[in-house]
């Protein structure tokens, strides 16, 4: 087997098209066809589906997929590296980032890197920490951001920013009485209804282990709702339907406005890192070892 075979596979199974493949390759229709044929002779195995939708992946197409995707990766790594690329500009990084860290750290990031290298593109993923650690895992990111660290793989983590995370209730009633009075949150915070972030969130993670070393467990908790967006947590808190915790980052905007109230975690406050994270044992593109210098610029 070649590259050209593997990219006219990997092509054929995101397009679900043979005539479409062909087009983006400037190759013959019957030159994929043939592509392809030559895999499936080689492996022994039938790799796609013919059906009146169009094509699907084999079983075994499915596991050939997870490799060829990982070695045009690769290739395309080599090519960058040795400025093979032949695209007359800067290469294309990608950048997963769990919700918090990608809307209120990463645009700035962004911007300080764009500016001093403007011949860069990024493409930016948004996920939760344990999606991002999985797109760094399997190559599909090449850094990533997560608020909190997930053990996978080679994964290693930097961390660069140092968050607070927080209760947060409405600025009224019995809310405000708590707060004046400097009552602790262990003692009434279980009986409110909880808005819960998703499991594969950094800042439920973080969260529990945080109000475990205070012999608190979220499972107590009365959860009235599991929402993803810390937009609408934060919406969903004012209007009443319950109080949660967030990063303080977050709530900034909302608590200074007084929409918002927010109780530390801890005396100390329920200190998290905000984490750059790329897999040490896969070769980096040159944009990436460039933009962790942003970061360390930034931050560090």
């Amino acid at each position: 087997m070649n590259l050209k075979q593997l990219e006219a596979f990997v092509r054929v199974a995101e397009t679900k098209s043979f005539s479409l493949t062909a087009k983006q390759l400037y190759l013959t229709q019957p030159t994929v066809s043939a592509h392809i044929a030559s895999l499936e002779k080689e492996l022994n195995t039938c790799l796609l589906v013919r059906n009146t939708k169009g094509v699907a992946l084999s079983e075994s197409g499915k596991e050939l997929y997870a490799y060829a995707e990982q070695i045009l990766e690769l290739e395309r790594k080599i090519r960058e590296r040795f400025g093979l690329s032949g695209t007359g500009g800067g290469s294309v990084l990608r950048v997963a980032a769990s919700t918090v860290p990608a809307q209120y750290l990463l645009p700035d990031i962004m911007a300080a890197f764009l500016k001093k290298y403007p011949d860069e593109k990024i493409k930016a993923l948004e996920s939760d920490s344990a999606g991002v650690v999985e797109m760094i895992r399997t190559h599909k990111a090449d850094i990533g951001f997560t608020g909190t660290v997930i053990e996978r793989g080679n994964c290693i983590y930097l961390p660069f920013y140092q968050d607070e995370l927080v209760l947060i209730t409405p600025a009224e009633g019995r809310f405000l009485s708590y707060m004046e009075q400097g009552e602790d949150i262990s003692g009434w915070m279980g009986k409110e209804p909880f808005i819960m972030r998703e499991e594969g969130s950094g800042t439920r993670k973080e969260a529990e282990r945080i109000l475990s070393g205070r012999g608190i467990s979220l499972t107590e908790f009365n959860v009235a709702a599991v929402v993803e967006n810390p937009e609408t947590v934060k919406r969903s808190v004012e209007n009443g339907v319950g109080i949660s915790i967030l990063s303080r980052l977050t709530a900034e905007e909302e608590v200074r406005a007084g929409k918002l109230l927010a109780f530390p975690l801890e005396e100390t406050g329920g200190k998290r890192s905000i984490n750059l994270v790329y897999d040490a044992g896969y070769p980096s593109l040159p944009a990436a070892d460039k933009f962790v210098e942003i970061v360390k610029q930034l931050y560090l």
